[in-house]
Order: C-alpha cells, then sequence, then structure tokens
C-alpha cells in the first residue's frame, strides 16, 4: 500500500515540476541594441548632404533568463517533496519578478530612443526648411547653419541614445544576477532535501 501511495506521489510531483519548467524555462537572449543611419534629405538648394540621423530600432537588449531550479522526481518522502516544491515555486516567481523588471528597462529605454530620435528629426526638418525659404544669395550661408544645427541634432540624439541603453544594461545585469541567485537558493534547498530524504531512508 505504501509503495502505491509513493509511486501515486512520485506521478502527480513529476507532471507538476515538468509544468513548472515548461513556465519559466523560456530564455531571452541579450543582443545590443541595433542602430541604423538613413541620410537627412537635403533641400534642392545646393545645400551639402548632412550627416544621418540615428533610426532607433525595434531590436530589445535583454537579459538572458535562466531556466528554473532543480527539478527533481518523486525522493518518496513526502516532506521532502513538499520542500522542492516550494523551493522550485519561489524560484519560479523570483525569476518571472526579475524577467518583468528586464522587460521595463527595455522598453523605457526603446521609449527614450524613440523620442530622442523624433527630437533630431523635427531639428533637422526645420534646418532644411530655413534653407529652402532662404533667398538666393543666402542660400550658401543657410545651408552651412542648417549643416551645424543637424550635426548638433544628431549628436544630442546620439548621446541620449547612448546612456538609455547604459541604464537599461545595468538594469538588466542586476535582474539577472538576482535570478541566479534565486536559482542557486533553489537548488540548494533541493539538495537539503533530497539528502535529509535519503538519510531518512537510510535508518
Amino acid at each position: 500500500m505504501n509503495k502505491l501511495l509513493a509511486t501515486l506521489i512520485a506521478g502527480l510531483f513529476a507532471t507538476s515540476v515538468y509544468a513548472q519548467t515548461q513556465a519559466h524555462s523560456t530564455s531571452s537572449t541579450g543582443a545590443p541594441a541595433s542602430t541604423a543611419t538613413t541620410q537627412a534629405p537635403a533641400a534642392n538648394t545646393g545645400m551639402t548632404p548632412a550627416a544621418g540621423t540615428t533610426v532607433v530600432g525595434t531590436d530589445q537588449t535583454s537579459g538572458t533568463s535562466g531556466t528554473a531550479g532543480t527539478a527533481a522526481a518523486s525522493t518518496g518522502d513526502a516532506k521532502a517533496d513538499k520542500d522542492i516544491a516550494k523551493a522550485n515555486e519561489k524560484e519560479s516567481k523570483e525569476i518571472a519578478k526579475q524577467d518583468e523588471k528586464i522587460s521595463k528597462a527595455t522598453n523605457k529605454a526603446t521609449e527614450k530612443k524613440a523620442k530622442a530620435q523624433q527630437k533630431a528629426n523635427k531639428k533637422i526638418a526645420d534646418a532644411n526648411d530655413k534653407v529652402t525659404k532662404a533667398d538666393p544669395e543666402h542660400k550658401a550661408k543657410a545651408s552651412a547653419k542648417a549643416e551645424k544645427k543637424i550635426a548638433e541634432a544628431n549628436a544630442d540624439a546620439h548621446e541620449t541614445m547612448i546612456k538609455a541603453d547604459e541604464k537599461a544594461q545595468k538594469k538588466i545585469v542586476d535582474a539577472n544576477a538576482d535570478k541566479a541567485k534565486a536559482q542557486n537558493k533553489a537548488a540548494e534547498k533541493t539538495g537539503k532535501a533530497m539528502a535529509e530524504a535519503h538519510k531518512d531512508a537510510a535508518k
């Protein structure tokens, strides 16, 4: 009877652990945010084409999501199995929490970069518009002035984007460190629970 009960518990636990593992084993790989450059349109006024503006891509820099902790088969000890399940559940919640932080950090960085791009595009459009409206005798001077403004707009946008990525990366690194700690803690608790179960079984 005890063997039958143990077998049933083992089956239920294995199913539960597998479901938990599948639920949070997906991983997001870190990839640097990519930027592409497009050349700002120069008005047909003899103006030298200006340096391109950085176009913010949709790539998100995300940390590597770790797999859930040590999934062990039933030890045959109800208390040990309960402790292992509890450790895995705690780890799963912590990983989900840190993944959410990573998602928020990357979304915020993307939003800041998009705003910086829009701001730069407006300044570039205004500069080119002034060249277009300038009198023929003033076009050369207006063109040179526009080039300077466009260069400044690009530089400001790039600086904002670099800072946004840097801030996001710091948060991602911290989140991944917390996930690694959670995994290690779950593995430790699982190991201890299994050791206790083996010790009791050996008595």
